[in-house]
C-alpha cells in the first residue's frame, strides 16, 4: 500500500468521524446542540460529559467500536478544553 494510497484512507475516515460525531442536524439553527446543553447545565456540564465519555467507552465492544471510542475521545477533548478555559 503507498503513502498516497494510505493518507486518502486515513482523510476519507476522518471526514466520516466528522459526520457521525458532529452531523449537520446538530448545527441547524443559530446555536449548535452541545453548546445549548453547556449553557443549560452550566457547572454541570463537565458531569454531562464525563457520562458520556463512559457510555462510549463501555458499549464500544458491543455495538461501533472505533466509532463510539472516537466519541468517547470528542468527549475527553471537550472535557479538556472545559477546564484549561475555566
Amino acid at each position: 500500500e503507498t503513502t498516497g494510497i494510505r493518507y486518502l484512507k486515513r482523510k476519507r475516515r476522518r471526514k466520516k468521524m466528522d459526520s457521525i460525531i458532529n452531523p449537520k442536524h446538530y448545527k441547524k439553527g443559530k446555536v449548535e446542540c452541545i453548546d445549548y446543553i453547556e449553557q443549560q447545565l452550566g457547572v454541570f456540564f463537565p458531569y454531562y460529559l464525563e457520562g458520556n465519555i463512559i457510555k462510549y467507552i463501555h458499549r464500544h465492544r458491543l455495538k461501533n467500536n472505533l466509532e463510539d471510542l472516537n466519541k468517547a475521545k470528542w468527549y475527553i477533548n471537550k472535557l479538556i478544553t472545559y477546564y484549561e478555559e475555566l
